[in-house]
Parts: structure tokens; C-alpha cells; sequence
């Protein structure tokens, strides 16, 4: 394919991942964007085969410069955010637009991502009715339309999961709507890119529609269940209520989460019927291995990995699971994720502070607060941890080895270690050293990251926030003075990532992730 595709809502949750899945198998990509500013955001911003577009779709004239010499038009655009009911006459407007301007510029194909509705023929909601209306609109034009009807879409970022994700999280007993026990089929978000990617490359999918699913036809009950045992944490009680509305659903869980009301409104919507497919046409057409819904859940839940693992593409050039959160992906995105960071600017070179921070452990301790580690030391092995009584491994810092009740992850001296928290607690914590030179000086930087699980995890973290904080800057003061530099106060600060976030063959994007 020689000419562009164009993927409407690309920096989108679907459309962020469908547009680094089509550049990665070479295609020119056109993104169509109202915020050009937004790109810089993805993994995928400078890279040579993508060319952004500033347009509306609801500005027809903005339509022909956008559109001119693309073959293949993605349209993944749909109002999630509940305004009056306004949005259903904004979808409107930009499906007509779009199909007017896509016919006018010889586009070939238009391949649209629905909503799967239920099987029943009842009242849709308004979100979903929507959808299906702009199906319509678009069927209706001169180009031939793909639809793929989808139900609940699982993977960190996707709002009907970080809901699952946050109420199993939080609440050890939930009342919960009716809608726990409606019949859903939901899919791995690498799949629905499976299918979008597939029916691209195979014409016979032309002018016809299709309900994408997972194998598992489930009730949310039995993800609750699911989620739970993926994420190490208790049975969850759930006692359905019989009178709680969409709307005070959606109150509810803004609540307990931080999915915006105005978000959760539609999908509490959409939620109140059964949701699974009626035809599985598309699984001949376009054969791939579908995630269950265990498998998808498990690979959300891939924390450790997705902090340590500081870019969106693998060593090997291929992309990172879609079910792991991406730049670019809201800020509930990836679950509760609690930070301290702070740094010390340091008049020495960086091999005489590594020094003393190679000693960490055992007898030489942490450099500040002494009795408090002991005490925590203590308490862990009371728990049947390993407490403090290993010391600094033999033979030195180095990947894989253990000491007191860390493990070494990432050992690059004299600029960077990591270490895994081995020590009992609910939640997995990452504590990370770094040193930077700087102008004949070195910025020492010392990062904490705590993963909650569950309820307790929460408490715990915010319980000891303040303490932590109080024990971390003293170290960082410490490790300037044991290397015989003394310093000032640290300062608070927000980690950037380092600029590696970008698809093979593009620049890293100068504002980071």
C-alpha cells in the first residue's frame, strides 16, 4: 500500500495503539488531530512514516486537505464525555462530514470501531445508540464501510477496565448495580488492533460488519473474581443492588475512582444489557490467538515490568504488550501509583558518591536513621522476611543478587542503581538511586515508587508517606556527607522519563512521556 491511511482520533486509547501497530509494519500513516500538541505525547511522534493533520470533523472544510490521497480512512472517533445530549448530534455532523469529504477524495475504504449492542432488541443507551447511528450515516456514503462492533475493551488505559481495575482495588465489599451480572464477551485491546490491522489487509472485509469478541462470555461478577485472584488480593463480597440507576452508578464510581463522572455516565449506560456477539464471522477470516479474559487482566497487571521497562517498544524493535499502559494514556491509566522523589545537588564527581552508595546495607546501613531500618528490619523478619541481617552482597552490586531485603534489578555504576523491595508489605515498592554530573557537579537523585495492592496497600502508603519522605531526605544528605561532601536541603521533584519513548526509526520526543 503506497498511499497513506488516515486514523482519525489517534492520540485516543484505540487509535494511539492502532497508529504505533501500522507504522511498525512500515505503513505511511496520516494522524488526524484538532491538537497537533497532543502528538508529542506518543511513542510514535517524529517518526518518518507519520505525518500529522490538523482537522475537525465537525469543520467540513478542514475535511480535503486531510483526507487528499489516503486509500484507507480509520474512523474511531465517538463522544464519550456526556454533554445535555449534544454529542449524539455532534457524532452526527461528523460522520456526515466525513463520509461527504472521504467520497469527494477517492477514499477506498472506511473502517469504523462500533459498539457491540445486545441481542435482545431493548433500549440501547444513548452512547451506544449513537454509535450504531453513525454506523449508518456512514454505510450510507459512496465508500465501502468495515464495521467491528466491540464490547468492553480490556487493558490499562481503557476506562471500562481501569473501573474494574479501581473498584476490585478498593472496595473488599461492593454494592453494585444490576448491570455485575449482564452477560459481556470482552477482548484484549491487542486484538481489537489484531482485527482493525487485519481487515485492512484483506479487502473481502469490505462493506460488511462484524461483532469482535473474546472467547469468554462472562458476567462482570466473574471479572471482579478474576481481577481479584490475578492481582493477589481477597474474594471480593458483592452485593447487587436492585435500585441503583446508570446515573448513580456513575456517581458511585467517580467516587471510588478516578474515572470522571462524565465518562463513567455512558459506560454505566452501556453496561445495563447483555453485550455479546451474535455472529463470529471475522475469527475465519482473520485467525489470531485471543487473549481470555484472565490473560488480558494479567497482562495489565504487568506493573513491575511497565515501571522498569521505560519505553512503549522491546529490545528487539517490537512493540510492548497494548495491554500495558502507553504515554499518552489518561492519568488513571495504569492504576494507583505512588511517588517520592527528590534530589541533592552534590560538589563531587559521581564515582565518589557511587562508592559510598555501594555500601548500602547490613552493618553500614542507609546513612540516616538508623534505628528506624533496624525496626523495620525487625518487623519483616517477625513477618518471616529476610530483615536486615544479609548485608551488601558478596562480590558487590550487581543484577540479581540480594541483599537485607532487596534484590538488585538495574546495576549501572556509577549512574544508576535499582532495587525491588523484597520486605513484607501490600504493595510492590521500587527504590532507585541515581547520579548525574552536572557542570563539575553531580545531582544525586533518589527515587521512590510504591505499587499499592488493595485497600491495605493504599493505607499503608499514605499512612508512612510523610515519614518516608522525612527518612529519604536525610539519606540523600547522608550519602553527601559519608562521601565527604556535605550538602544542602534536597529538593522535591517529578521524574521525567529519559527520552526513549519512540518507535524504531523516529527521534525520542523532546517532552518526554
Amino acid at each position: 500500500m503506497n498511499r497513506p491511511v488516515l486514523v482519525t482520533g489517534a492520540t485516543g486509547y484505540v487509535g494511539g495503539r492502532l497508529v504505533a501497530a501500522l507504522l511498525s509494519r512500515g505503513l505511511r500513516v496520516r494522524a488526524l488531530v484538532r491538537s497537533p500538541e497532543k502528538l508529542a505525547l506518543r511513542p510514535w511522534h517524529g517518526h518518518p512514516g507519520l505525518e500529522p493533520v490538523r482537522a475537525d470533523l465537525l469543520e467540513r472544510e478542514s475535511l480535503p486537505a486531510a483526507l487528499a490521497g489516503c486509500e484507507v480512512v480509520f474512523y474511531l472517533v465517538h463522544s464519550m464525555i456526556a454533554q445535555g445530549r449534544r454529542f449524539a448530534e455532534a457524532d452526527r455532523e461528523a460522520a456526515r462530514n466525513l463520509a461527504a469529504a472521504a467520497a469527494q477524495a477517492g477514499v477506498r475504504r472506511i473502517l469504523y470501531l462500533g459498539g457491540l449492542a445486545a441481542e435482545t432488541g431493548g433500549p440501547l443507551s444513548h452512547h451506544l445508540a449513537s454509535r450504531l447511528e453513525v454506523a449508518r450515516i456512514l454505510a450510507a456514503g459512496s465508500v465501502p464501510v468495515t464495521e467491528l462492533r466491540a464490547p468492553m475493551i480490556l487493558g490499562s488505559g481503557s476506562a471500562s477496565f481501569e473501573i474494574l481495575r479501581y473498584l476490585v482495588e478498593r472496595l473488599p465489599v461492593m454494592t453494585t448495580p444490576r448491570w455485575v451480572r449482564s452477560q459481556n464477551q470482552p477482548i484484549a485491546v491487542s486484538n481489537v488492533i489484531g482485527y482493525l490491522v487485519g481487515c485492512l489487509e484483506r479487502p473481502e472485509t469490505a462493506g460488511a460488519s462484524f461483532d469482535i469478541g473474546g472467547p469468554d462470555r462472562i458476567t462482570y461478577e466473574e471479572l471482579f473474581r478474576i481481577y481479584a485472584e490475578e492481582a493477589g488480593l481477597r474474594r471480593r463480597l458483592i452485593l447487587p443492588l436492585p435500585v441503583l440507576s446508570p446515573r448513580l452508578s456513575a456517581l458511585w464510581i467517580h467516587l471510588i475512582t478516578p474515572v470522571p463522572r462524565a465518562i463513567a455516565l455512558p459506560l454505566a449506560e452501556g453496561l445495563t444489557s447483555d453485550a455479546v456477539c451474535r455472529d463470529e464471522r471475522i475469527r475465519g477470516i482473520i485467525p489470531q490467538r485471543l487473549l481470555s479474559c484472565r490473560e488480558a487482566i494479567r497482562r495489565a497487571l504487568e506493573r513491575l515490568s511497565q515501571e522498569l521497562w521505560n519505553s512503549c517498544w522491546g529490545p528487539d524493535g517490537g512493540l510492548l504488550p497494548f495491554e500495558w499502559p502507553y504515554c499518552g494514556d489518561p492519568a488513571y491509566a495504569g492504576g494507583t501509583r505512588m511517588q517520592i522523589a527528590y534530589r541533592l545537588r552534590v560538589a563531587a564527581r559521581a564515582e565518589e558518591l557511587w562508592r559510598v552508595i555501594s555500601r548500602l546495607g547490613g552493618r553500614n546501613g542507609y546513612f540516616a536513621a538508623g534505628p528506624l531500618w533496624r525496626l523495620r528490619g525487625a518487623i519483616d523478619r517477625g513477618l518471616g522476611g529476610r530483615g536486615l541481617a544479609a548485608g551488601p552482597p558478596a562480590g558487590g552490586l550487581a543484577a540479581g543478587r540480594r541483599f537485607d531485603f532487596w534484590r538488585v534489578l538495574v546495576c549501572d555504576p556509577p549512574h544508576r542503581l535499582c532495587l525491588l523491595s523484597e520486605m513484607k508489605a501490600p504493595g510492590e515498592a521500587l527504590f532507585e538511586l541515581e547520579v548525574e554530573e552536572r557542570g563539575g557537579e553531580a545531582e544525586l537523585r533518589l527515587v521512590s515508587r510504591f505499587l499499592p495492592r488493595g485497600l491495605a496497600g493504599l493505607l499503608y502508603g499514605s499512612v508512612l508517606d510523610p515519614a518516608h519522605r522525612a527518612l529519604f531526605r536525610a539519606m540523600l544528605r547522608g550519602i553527601a556527607a559519608a562521601a565527604g561532601h556535605p550538602a544542602g536541603n534536597p529538593e522535591r521533584f517529578s521524574p521525567v522519563p529519559k527520552p526513549v519513548c519512540f518507535l524504531p526509526g523516529g527521534p525520542p520526543s523532546p517532552a518526554g512521556p
